[in-house]
């Protein structure tokens, strides 16, 4: 099967060489038998091209393709220059001004169309048909995904208990802890719920040191990885308390002791009542000797 990813500006693929590899050994997009011959796969809102070209490279021009998809649903219908939005009628709502030929390439054979602004629902197979000659059949897979978030449900000065959270993902993806080192960490079993064709999931983890953690979700069908990471302390600021208190302790003692060890050097004398006109003129340090 031939499979061709179209990179959107969120989007990482997994398997670029593989693709790289399949796309340019492939040769004509064309197949005989049932089962689709090229997997296309992007994101929600962007634009998918669907390849179709006729085995002999000759112009097609004056022929006609038609385009279906697997739901018997009118995507594309071409016909000695006439097409849906030119002519012709019959085309399914769903496709109605989303869906292009590639004009200046027909004489070179390229039936290929492109499907703008796909939706969830443009997800399927589709086939491109010669009448009398071929027919290709490629698989449509569209796919929507969300960055992850994290919170932290509880914690304690030993622990914390971790959750990562992908809302409105499809395909459903698979998620995954890790830590600063790469390492996978344990969780508990993954929670989804499905909603029209999406997927929310849920993944606890419970860690027990200081570290940055990372919640990784993958969803291989679209060749999409994205990830969020957070930053847990774990018995962090109870130390830094004692370490303060310890200190103000000592340094108070020192402080102490010093004042002592200056008193009993320097004593200082004290007067009480009032002092004398001598006192007055020259203070204790600064008395002048007779």
């Amino acid at each position: 099967m031939l499979m061709v990813h179209v990179r959107t500006p969120t989007a990482m693929e997994l398997l670029p060489l593989l693709s790289l590899c399949l796309l340019t050994q492939s040769g004509p997009t064309f197949a005989d038998g049932n089962e689709p011959s090229v997997l296309v796969a992007v994101q929600e809102k962007s634009d998918a091209i669907l390849p179709c070209s006729i085995s002999r490279k000759e112009n097609i021009e004056k022929e006609v393709f038609d385009w279906k998809k697997d739901d018997g649903k009118e995507v594309f219908l071409y016909a000695d220059g006439s097409y849906y939005g030119k002519g012709r009628t019959g085309q399914d709502e769903q496709f109605k001004g989303r869906v292009l030929h590639f004009e200046d390439e027909l004489k070179n054979g390229n039936a290929s169309i492109k499907i703008k602004n796909t939706k969830m629902a443009d997800t399927g197979s589709y086939t491109c048909t010669f009448p009398n000659q071929q027919t290709s059949n490629i698989k449509l897979v569209v796919g929507a995904a969300s960055e992850p978030s994290i919170i932290i449900l509880q914690q304690t000065k030993d622990k914390a208990l971790l959750q990562c959270l992908v809302r409105g993902a499809s395909p459903k993806p698979k998620l995954k802890w890790q830590d600063s080192s790469g390492n996978i960490l344990p969780a508990e079993e993954p929670q989804v719920t499905e909603n029209d064709d999406s997927y929310n999931v849920f993944l606890q983890t419970t860690v027990s040191k200081t570290d940055t953690y990372r919640c990784v979700a993958t969803q291989e069908e679209i060749y999409h990885e994205t990830d969020t990471k957070t930053h847990v302390y774990i018995n962090e600021f109870p130390t830094i308390w004692i370490i303060v208190t310890v200190l103000s302790f000592v340094g108070g003692g020192v402080i102490t002791i010093l004042v002592m060890k200056c008193y009993k050097k320097n004593p200082v004398e004290v007067h009480t009542g009032n002092l004398s006109p001598e006192d007055e003129q020259f203070p204790l340090d600064q008395k002048q000797t007779s």
